[in-house]
């Protein structure tokens, strides 16, 4: 075990056949594992919530709870759902390994155990464990970062919080892509986590900002793509950490992208995050009905700084929801290039 350079790993062995489990247990044991024994779903849950081990080496057949219940409860729970899990399944059983896939296992062993692939598969499964917890960290350190910084600025009240439930909402509507949606909604949080490197002066001054100032401000999208560009998990996240400023005519920043040269999360985000803004109460404003804020969105858009088709989808998502909007039409504005549908 001298390649783990932590405390030996635990490993949880569930299995209702003292011969089977024994057997694992000495195979382990000799290979240097800290090893925990549950004999029955139930006390596997519960050696897992009290040990917190590093794998589970799973048995598919047992009574009351069998394997593929006990997966399921585990892999839906944020605090274990990193945790791997190989199913021991009989010899050639395929139905079972379909089933232990759709559970969510990570990995399948037939008995007799072979020594060796035993001590190969959870040596390789325990390693991947532990890089995912560390992007799982470094991604939690980057929440707590924007957190931070929602929090040096009391005007914003919980705008994160409301950007994830509408970005949530508005990808669904889109029907983005799991991972998309998912990006979109990290990108509530963390679009202004470049923030933390802007001066209190500059990002807290209640008057306008002269053009030095505003200059600062700006660096606040490049700032954020510095922070997040290490993480592999941020791939989807950044386009909308640097670019949620742009606009659809070039006008916008860091790079001045016009029109589809934008990514596509960027504009959809840019889109609720400025809806968001428009309807929420501020100390230098009041909160903006839905149809107000639609008629703002709409100006921005006539005047060259939003994709128009993507506008239209907004409106027509807020028209959908359970507080509608009044329609396009009535709110004595048009979308100015927007080609008519039949």
């Amino acid at each position: 075990m001298n390649s783990f350079d932590l405390a030996p790993p635990k490993i949880l062995v569930v299995d209702d056949h003292p011969a089977s489990r024994m057997t694992a247990v000495a195979i382990l044991s000799v290979e240097g594992y800290e090893v925990l024994e549950a004999d029955s779903g139930s006390s596997a849950l519960e050696s897992v919530s009290q040990g917190q081990p590093d794998l589970i080496l799973l048995d598919v057949m047992m009574p009351e709870m069998d394997g593929f219940e006990v997966c399921c409860q585990l892999k839906q729970d944020e605090q274990t759902r990193l945790i791997p899990v190989i199913f021991i399944t009989a010899l050639n059983d395929r139905q079972a390994r379909i089933r232990g896939i759709e559970a969510g296992g990570d990995d399948f062993l037939s008995k007799p155990f072979d020594r060796l692939e035993l001590a190969a598969r959870v040596k390789s499964l325990v390693r991947q464990k532990r890089l995912n917890e560390d992007l799982d960290h470094a991604s939690q350190v980057l929440f707590s970062i924007a957190r931070a910084v929602e929090s040096r600025d009391p005007n914003t009240g919980d705008h994160c919080e409301r950007l994830v439930n509408l970005s949530d909402a508005f990808g669904g509507y889109l029907n983005l892509s799991r991972p998309q949606r998912r990006d979109l909604m990290w990108g509530s949080y963390l679009h202004d986590i470049g923030k933390v490197g802007i001066p209190d002066a500059v990002l807290l001054k209640t008057g306008k900002l002269n053009p030095k100032e505003w200059e600062v401000m700006r660096q606040h999208v490049l700032i954020g793509e510095r922070i997040c560009q290490p993480l592999r998990t941020m791939r989807g996240v950044i386009p909308i950490v640097l670019h949620h400023h742009e606009r659809w005519d070039g006008s916008g920043y860091p790079y001045q992208l016009v029109g589809e040269q934008i990514p596509y999360l960027a504009q959809v985000f840019q889109i609720i995050d400025i809806y968001d803004a428009l309807t929420s109460d501020r100390p230098y404003k009041r909160a903006l009905s839905q149809e107000e804020a639609l008629k703002v969105l709409v100006a921005e858009t006539n005047r060259g700084w939003r994709n128009p088709e993507l506008v239209q989808q907004f409106i027509n998502f807020i028209n959908s929801t359970a507080i509608p909007a009044t329609s396009l039409e009535g709110l004595g504005v048009r979308i100015e290039g927007l080609r008519a549908r039949g």
